[in-house]
């Protein structure tokens, strides 16, 4: 193990960190935690299974739907072996490229995930907006590029980050504050020079999450003027009723997302334990709540897992 204090350029290993000045229960506090993945891989997994072998669900809603489970399962299995590693085994080393490799698929799948909700809310609008031209201007071929330049996009723009971030020097303690390997949270312990990293990945985050949330919140301006202008007060709840789960899926990612993002800028004196909070909260939650509300809200997937457990019964 090299002590924390040796000078080097690239250290063999970092220290993540479980829970600050509880590490005597990481057993303990294990269960609720593996419960919270197991969750969040079964549901989520449900979901694709369901629109993969239910032919009524293969519509773009649902497309996309199952674009948001992909991603969902790529973060929690982005973290699954560090977290419970350290609750179980206590097993804190990181390697340098290891940690490297972590954050591109953290940081890469939460920029796909953001990518997905607005394309989701693309979907909300035009299905309200402009429903006679929905099967036209949706078609699978658009549908599958969409796709492709949302997994592009979520990945090409971290390979220059991730290249700045090797070039940077660590020669103070390699402890990090988190379960797993987070992009602002390496790039503090760094002795060199970070202005251009923390420049590049503020400007990446504001042209991928940033953006998509902007162009969501005008999609939804665009859609209650749309509903708004319709005269039956049974059709407006009918049409809003169509966006609950994609709100509620916005919602439980962007805000852990924004929290994080503050308390790492702004919270240099917070109390530990509410960085990891926060930070688990952000990669745990979605995956978890996202295939919950989806399955209440959503008739059509309700049915088709409910016929699934069914035949499985019979």
């Amino acid at each position: 193990m090299l002590p924390f204090n040796q000078s080097i350029s690239h250290p063999a290993v970092f220290f993540l960190t479980g829970i600050p000045g509880l590490e005597a229960s990481h057993i303990w506090i294990s269960i609720p935690f593996c419960c919270l993945y197991a969750i969040a891989i079964s549901g989520n997994g449900m979901i694709l299974f369901v629109i993969t072998t239910e032919s009524s669900l293969h519509e773009p809603m649902y497309y996309f739907l199952s674009m948001l489970s992909f991603t969902d399962l790529g973060l929690c299995l982005s973290t699954l072996v560090t977290m419970l590693g350290i609750f179980w085994f206590n097993a804190r080393e990181i390697s340098f490229d290891a940690c490297i490799s972590q954050m591109f698929f953290i940081h890469g799948f939460t920029f796909m995930e953001s990518s997905v909700l607005l394309a989701m809310a693309f979907d909300r609008f035009i299905a309200i907006c402009n429903p006679l031209r929905y099967a036209m201007i949706l078609t699978n071929s658009r549908i599958i590029k969409m796709g492709f330049a949302i997994l592009v996009r979520g990945t090409t723009a971290l390979v220059p980050l991730l290249l700045l971030l090797k070039r940077l020097s660590f020669c103070h303690s390699h402890v990090l504050h988190h379960s797993y390997c987070f992009h602002p949270d390496v790039m503090k312990l760094s002795c060199t020079d970070t202005k251009i990293n923390s420049a590049f990945g503020l400007a990446i985050v504001i042209s991928t999450a940033g953006l998509d949330s902007v162009l969501i919140l005008l999609s939804y301006i665009l859609i209650i003027r749309s509903v708004l202008s319709i005269a039956s007060t049974e059709e407006r709840k009918k049409a809003f009723g169509t966006c609950i789960s994609h709100i509620s899926a916005v919602a439980i990612f962007y805000i852990p997302m924004i929290s994080l993002s503050l308390v790492h800028r702004f919270g240099k004196h917070a109390p530990p334990f509410l960085h990891t909070l926060i930070a688990n909260v952000y990669l745990l939650i979605p995956p978890v709540m996202n295939p919950i509300i989806y399955s209440v809200k959503t008739k059509q997937i309700r049915k088709a897992v409910l016929k699934f457990f069914i035949a499985k019964l019979v």
